[in-house]
């Protein structure tokens, strides 16, 4: 079952919970500064910013140079002197001119300095495919991150975490890449507004969520393929199948905790992600897995990703992007039922 939230919790897309968390967050904080390109008056390319600088000022809502390099070093400066910077990387594949800046400073100050030096540098990063746009803007880029040691990295999937987890992140004294399914940002759903910084036990921003509980096959995704996840599990139950959908939300570090719990009652993992496999965080959860849960598996991991290719062209997306169909070929092999890759029964 779907977890439900207080009465109180009113509709919102998922781009104006980003921005009335912001809000929140600025309100909650005169320190707290936003950066990026287009932010200001156009409220940037998704309108996720939309109103701010009108509301908090232009010394607080900056228009930047389009220099994601120089951006990300100013903001370095801002958190040195105690602001609490957040950059917005207006695409997903802009953020590679920052990413020396990212590992080789933002992730690695506090632990240089010997914990003199905290970095509370925000990072929101808009990822993953499905609008139809060019290269350089539908990239999947978040393993890079969640392999360098000292930067938190999250995902949210669903409005409610993406004005409460966004107010985390910005709370929180280490870096933060935050990444927002651009796809999702027009899904509608239940936001309580009390849930900010103080939220129910497992909404933590460093807990994993059960979305959907089963006990046959568990089913791992984040950001963007939440929903393609819960949406599978419908149709698997229509054939008696029942999965339990867990939404990761953040992916350094992972909640191995409520992973193992449910493969050690499901036996079965299958971990679905937009980006490409090799060298992906599905490897690294197959792997963390199968070490913590060798002999409660009753099947090898199995992995549902983008194929191991350039991002397409907009036209051919939706092949290299994993649908309900191919996730649910993934639960077919978890199964050993047949499937695409074998036509028959595992094993025969």
């Amino acid at each position: 079952m779907t977890e439900q939230l207080a009465p109180k919790a009113s509709q919102m897309t998922f781009a104006k919970a980003l921005n009335a968390g912001l809000r929140r967050a600025m309100e909650r904080d005169p320190k707290v500064v936003l950066m990026g390109e287009d932010i200001g008056k156009l409220g940037g390319v998704f309108r996720i910013t939309d109103g701010l600088q009108k509301d908090f000022g232009a010394h607080r809502v900056l228009d930047t140079p389009l220099a994601e390099s120089g951006i990300m070093g100013t903001a370095i400066g801002m958190a040195y002197r105690g602001y609490r910077p957040v950059v917005e990387i207006q695409f997903d594949g802009f953020v590679y001119p920052a990413f020396d800046q990212i590992v080789a400073q933002v992730a690695k100050l506090h632990y240089r300095s010997l914990g003199r030096v905290k970095v509370p540098l925000t990072i929101r990063i808009p990822f993953g495919g499905g609008i139809g746009s060019p290269e350089h803007h539908s990239e999947s880029p978040e393993a890079y991150f969640a392999h360098t040691a000292g930067l938190r990295v999250m995902a949210v999937s669903n409005p409610q975490d993406a004005y409460s987890m966004i107010q985390q992140a910005i709370a929180c004294d280490d870096p933060v890449v935050f990444f927002e399914p651009k796809r999702r940002y027009h899904d509608k759903g239940d936001v309580d507004e009390s849930f900010g910084l103080e939220v129910p036990d497992g909404l933590g921003m460093g807990s994993a969520r059960v979305v959907v509980e089963g006990h046959d096959v568990t089913l791992v995704s984040y950001g963007p393929l939440v929903k393609t996840c819960v949406d599978a599990a419908v149709a698997a139950s229509d054939e008696g199948v029942s999965v339990e959908v867990i939404d990761l939300r953040s992916l350094a570090p992972v909640d191995y905790a409520t992973l193992e719990a449910s493969v050690r009652k499901t036996g079965r993992l299958v971990i679905a992600h937009e980006a490409s496999q090799t060298g992906g965080l599905g490897g690294e959860i197959a792997a963390s897995i199968t070490e913590r849960c060798f002999y409660y598996l009753e099947h090898a991991p199995v992995r549902v990703t983008g194929f191991d290719i350039p991002y397409p062209y907009s036209k051919l997306e939706f092949h290299h992007l994993p649908d309900l169909d191919r996730i649910l070929d993934g639960v077919d092999r978890s199964l050993g039922r047949p499937n695409s890759l074998s036509g028959t029964e595992e094993g025969e």
